[in-house]
């Protein structure tokens, strides 16, 4: 008989426990995990966009205009005579994009 009442005092031990734990991954999802995959999103739309022209900042702080364009690098002419290769990864930002081709 003590069965029955021991029973149901560890289901609601059990929910006891897992509640921190469910609560802890919600805020972990909404504070650390969400952002980061927003900003990875946003970083890889702006690698998509890339095109001749643009003026564009690498990761270690050099300053370069595209000239050629390849799925994974990018040529930047850095000065009239310096053309310097790059992965399409190491591009930070675009500082000022080209305007559209017309047609």
């Amino acid at each position: 008989m003590w069965l029955a009442t021991d029973g149901g005092q560890q289901t609601g031990n059990i929910w006891a426990l897992i509640w921190p734990f469910l609560l802890m991954f919600a805020v972990f999802y909404f504070l650390l995990i969400r952002p980061q995959q927003k900003k990875q999103k946003q970083r890889n739309s702006m690698l998509n966009e890339l095109k001749k022209g643009d003026k564009i900042t690498t990761i270690g702080g050099l300053h370069g205009t595209i000239v050629e364009i390849t799925d994974d690098t990018i040529v930047l002419r850095v000065n009239d005579t310096t053309k310097m290769t790059f992965e399409r990864s190491a591009i930070s930002s675009i500082v000022s994009s080209a305007p559209a081709a017309s047609e």
